[in-house]
């Protein structure tokens, strides 16, 4: 099965990413974001980062998590290559593993300036899958 595919859209970029578990979906999600961001550069898991969420909705906890990691990338220059994420509910908790951004390491993608609502879903059944634009 397929982790992620990539979606154009005008001005805008996302992720349907694919998981046999909801969890799974969000892990995915967040690769293909950062494949985006670093252009599939290899991150290390050097650094370990804890991300606890809680959110009304699914819809709400995949624009929140994304945008949590968005946030870390942003204001810490940290990239991301590895996610454990649990799921109870509409609550997130995750492990997370990269490294900073490093020029001479690390190719530079796309720069992602949000995550939307734009064609947001989360979809439950088989196939399982979420999706997500990102403002670029």
């Amino acid at each position: 099965m397929k982790q992620y595919e990539l979606i154009e859209h005008t001005a805008d970029v996302g992720v349907k990413a694919y998981g046999k578990t909801l969890s799974e979906a969000f892990e995915h999600a967040a690769e293909g974001m950062f494949d985006i961001i670093t252009d599939e550069s290899a991150v290390q898991p050097i650094g370990e980062y804890t991300i606890v969420l809680e959110a009304p909705d699914l819809e709400q906890l995949l624009v929140d998590w994304l945008s949590q990691l968005l946030f870390l990338n942003g204001a810490y220059d940290l990239v991301f290559g590895r996610f454990e994420v649990t799921l109870t509910g509409t609550s997130l908790s995750a492990r997370v593993f990269g490294e900073k951004y490093d020029t001479k390491k690390h190719r530079m993608g796309v720069e992602i300036k949000a995550v939307t609502y734009h064609m947001l879903q989360v979809h439950e059944e088989d196939p399982l899958f979420v999706q997500v634009l990102f403002d670029i």
